[in-house]
């Protein structure tokens, strides 16, 4: 231990850069945990990123930061310790992801790399790092706090014991049915998009224009549009059957796919790059125009539909069930499941998440109501018709255990998971060296046990 804290300090000492001939610090040493150091750089670029995403912290960033990485470094020095694995898999997708948000939000790769003033490769390797520590310490506390048990003694105990001010107020939550019927699509407009999408084809190959313009100028995926066509490194089961089955038998990059169909439209697809299980390619999506005229019918098709159910001629749910074009509601007659929770309660924003048509329509229903036909888009991009039905309304009210137990149970669990992990960072800090620079000591730290008397 007596060796560790004289490589700490010197450690420490020996960090803090000074500018050759000058007094300004670039860079210096705030802690030490262990035999990790903590340096002031990395705590600016916490706050950086904090201040970019508009995240607030609960006191001053330059005592409440360093402690979070110090927090960070424990649980990561007990995963080492453990051999607390993380799957690359999973990282890669999640790499891929918050490159692809840079995008985005810059607006095109080239913006991302000057904004960061590093190559994209540069971005996913940091990326890469930075979300391999979060999983591991993810993991880790999933580790430390185990496999809880608990039973409803424990929670009508200690929704008991809490003061009426702190009982959790539950939003109003609904219950929706839904039948959705999708125009017919003309051949004839089928035909146009499969041309269109053939001349692009022999637009790139002949070298007239490259693939990824084609996208950023046409592509109606708006996921990858304006990252010329790419979605970056993804695994098979990232993708819907119909497409992975194209681009992973695709070997030659200079080649176009043939045009294929998906449930989101028409597509022609550009290999760029395959790593063992996962693919990085362009794609182009195209989808059929619905025509009024098929609109009309459908609406009028559904407006025939909810007057035979207002007329009890049948059921709503044997509707659904019988007639809905909707694969993911038809086979639960009708009923919506909030992506969320996996159940079929929504609060009001989650049901605008899902689709804003149907949260809006169900704010003007009555319970048992069912709405006249509407327009929207679905999750796939189409513009498709629906009727929509209230089953139940649930309005806003403090927790109770009869209609709110395993929200209540959820908070009983997060609870005993945070008293666990607390506890073992108040054990952990006993057992670990700490050094804090004297100019970073004076805070008032969520765990007291970083300076020692």
């Amino acid at each position: 231990m007596k060796c560790a804290k004289f490589f700490a300090t010197l450690f420490m000492c020996l960090f803090s850069v000074q500018m050759w001939g000058q007094n300004n610090v670039i860079d210096e040493v705030v802690w030490v945990v262990g035999d990790e150091a903590i340096l002031k750089s990395d705590v600016e670029s916490e706050r950086l990123n904090a201040q970019y995403y508009g995240t607030k912290f609960d006191g001053d960033p330059y005592c409440v930061i360093p402690e979070l990485l110090a927090v960070q470094k424990l649980y990561l020095h007990q995963a080492e310790i453990d051999s607390i694995e993380v799957s690359d898999q999973d990282i890669l997708a999640e790499v891929e992801r918050r490159t692809n948000w840079f995008i985005d939000q810059t607006g095109s790769k080239e913006k991302m790399e000057e904004y960061y003033n590093k190559t994209s490769t540069q971005i996913r390797e940091m990326l890469r790092e930075t979300v391999r520590t979060e999983y591991l310490v993810e993991e880790m506390k999933k580790k430390i706090k185990g496999d809880i048990k608990i039973v409803p003694a424990d929670v009508r105990r200690y929704f008991k014991n809490l003061p009426q001010d702190s009982i959790p107020y539950v939003p109003t939550q609904v219950e929706v049915q839904i039948i959705t019927v999708e125009p017919k699509i003309p051949q004839e407009e089928i035909e146009r998009v499969k041309k269109t999408l053939r001349d692009y084809t022999e637009r790139v190959e002949s070298g007239e224009i490259s693939f990824s313009l084609l996208a950023r100028m046409y592509s109606e995926d708006p996921g990858s549009a304006r990252r010329g066509g790419e979605y970056g490194f993804q695994s098979r089961g990232q993708l819907v059957p119909e497409f992975a089955n194209v681009v992973f038998n695709m070997t030659d990059p200079k080649k176009i796919s043939k045009v294929f169909e998906t449930e989101y439209g028409f597509h022609i697809a550009q290999l760029i790059e395959k790593r063992g299980d996962r693919v990085s390619y362009r794609h182009i999506l195209l989808k059929p125009k619905v025509e009024e005229k098929e609109l009309e019918n459908a609406l009028l098709h559904l407006d025939s539909v909810a007057d035979n159910i207002r007329r009890e001629v049948y059921p709503f749910d044997e509707a659904a069930f019988y007639l809905s074009h909707d694969k993911d509601t038809r086979n639960n007659r009708g009923l919506m499941v909030n992506p969320n929770t996996g159940t079929a309660r929504f609060e009001m924003q989650d049901l605008a998440q899902v689709s804003q048509e149907v949260a809006k329509t169900v704010e003007g229903l009555k319970v048992g109501e069912i709405s006249e036909p509407i327009t929207m888009i679905n999750s796939k991009g189409k513009e498709i018709c629906a009727i929509v039905k209230l089953k139940t309304r649930i309005e806003g009210h403090k927790a109770t255990i009869a209609e709110d137990y395993q929200r209540l149970k959820s908070i009983v669990l997060e609870k005993l998971g945070e008293e666990k992990l607390q506890k073992w960072i108040l054990n952990k800090q006993k057992n670990t060296y700490v050094r804090i620079n004297e100019n970073w000591v004076k805070c008032d730290f969520k765990y007291p046990g970083w300076i020692r008397r």
